[in-house]
């Protein structure tokens, strides 16, 4: 593969329709992110860029990356779709309620490095033997 100069690199513009898309799913980001719980800071370390390009995302300006999408559905608890076309996206994927909420911490908890998963699990199986 070719590497470009900066001279060789031409700037894609972006259709006014294309940047309030962009706005829309930075703001559905932002929105869900919130009411995850989840800093910016925390978005920024899942996804492998700074807390800046999260902000950028959400104000859309700067484009999310579509290998960024599954990391950010699962982070959000939600799917591509509802990303993507907000509640609209939801209804044409069928009859989908809200995520039940102890899926969204095992999608969180999916996130964490190994040993703290391995920690949450052995406090589950603590709680799971202490009531059987």
């Amino acid at each position: 593969m070719k590497h470009l100069e900066p001279s060789e690199i031409v700037a894609m513009t972006i259709s006014s329709d294309e940047r309030a898309f962009f706005v829309e799913l930075g703001a559905r980001v932002a929105e869900l992110r919130k009411a995850q719980g989840i800093t910016q800071i925390q978005m920024a370390d899942a996804l492998g860029v700074s807390q800046q390009t999260v902000n950028s995302y959400e104000v859309g300006r700067r484009r999310i990356p579509v290998s960024a999408l599954p990391v950010l559905a699962t982070l959000l608890a939600t799917s591509i779709d509802a990303l993507l076309l907000g509640e609209s996206g939801k209804a044409t994927g069928g009859k989908r309620g809200p995520t039940p909420k102890l899926q969204q911490q095992m999608e969180r908890v999916s996130l964490l490095p190994r040993a703290k998963q391995k920690f949450v699990m052995e406090m589950i199986d603590t709680v799971l033997q202490q009531a059987s």
